[in-house]
């Protein structure tokens, strides 16, 4: 099974990108973000009418988020992230589809730092950290993916001394993402391509993409039953290369079909 994070970057706007990306990648499950569309006006039947059911929650201008499924039923388990209940952006969705919990988000940029938008996203970390705790113990696989805006390191960033002022890249912030790591999460990218630099979003001006002046804000996050089917996983850089095209690339994981239970332990896994 593959599954896809893709910050569209406005999902109306680059809907051809999308869809020719779909047809090209075939990945089985895709969250999505950076909608930048009111809830009414996400383009549901585009995205049936290539293969793909749907939920979304949308937000006019700004933010927005969905999970889209090619071969399994969609079943919405949450579209909020716990702890603010007073918290209107659509930041967070997530469903179980074919026996995995997928969890996508937007968390958010926080720039400038400092200031109220740096402290939100400090107080999203944390909203998230207490979440995902409950989720890491699972039975079942569970991916969290989306647009973290975050680098981790600075192999995850092309001048990392350009950086560190920047919210992106401050220590509370790359601090709170390896809290994740060592609630037990794996990074599918890092783990697998743990010294290669690998990018996920490059910036549109200064021909960043051509120059290869990237980051890799784009996460998966897997608990150990779905680490322990991971398989491959890379960064899609085809999509960034088209015209009218978002500055993220899709980053992607594979996971290998699980074995049913009384399956003997020479079978394929």
């Amino acid at each position: 099974m593959k599954i896809a994070t893709y910050n569209v970057n406005g999902i109306n706007g680059r809907l051809p990108i999308l869809l020719r990306w779909l047809e090209l990648a075939k990945p089985d499950i895709v969250v999505l973000q950076e909608l930048k569309a009111p809830h009414a006006k996400f383009p549901a039947q585009a995205i049936e009418d290539a293969g793909y059911e749907a939920i979304w929650r949308g937000q006019p201008r700004w933010n927005g988020v969905a999970i889209l499924s090619r071969g399994g039923a969609i079943h919405e388990t949450r579209r909020h992230l716990p702890g603010d209940a007073a918290d209107d952006q659509s930041r967070y969705i997530e469903a179980a589809i074919d026996g995995i919990l997928v969890a996508g988000l937007y968390l958010p940029n926080g720039n400038p730092r400092p200031g109220p938008k740096f402290d939100y996203k400090l107080r999203w970390f944390d909203r998230l950290e207490a979440h995902l705790a409950t989720l890491i113990e699972l039975d079942a696989p569970v991916v969290v993916a989306g647009d973290f805006n975050v680098m981790p390191t600075d192999i995850d960033v092309y001048a990392p001394e350009r950086w560190r002022g920047d919210a992106l890249f401050a220590p509370e912030v790359r601090a709170a993402y390896q809290r994740l790591l060592d609630q037990g999460w794996t990074d599918a990218i890092r783990y697998l391509h743990p010294g290669e630099t690998i990018y996920s979003f490059w910036h549109y001006w200064r021909r960043s993409f051509e120059r290869d002046a990237g980051l890799r804000i784009d996460h998966l996050l897997l608990n150990r039953p779905a680490a322990k089917l991971l398989a491959a996983a890379d960064v899609d850089r085809r999509p960034r290369e088209w015209e009218k095209t978002s500055d993220h690339a899709p980053a992607w994981a594979e996971l290998r079909a699980r074995r049913a239970k009384g399956t003997s332990r020479g079978a394929a896994h």
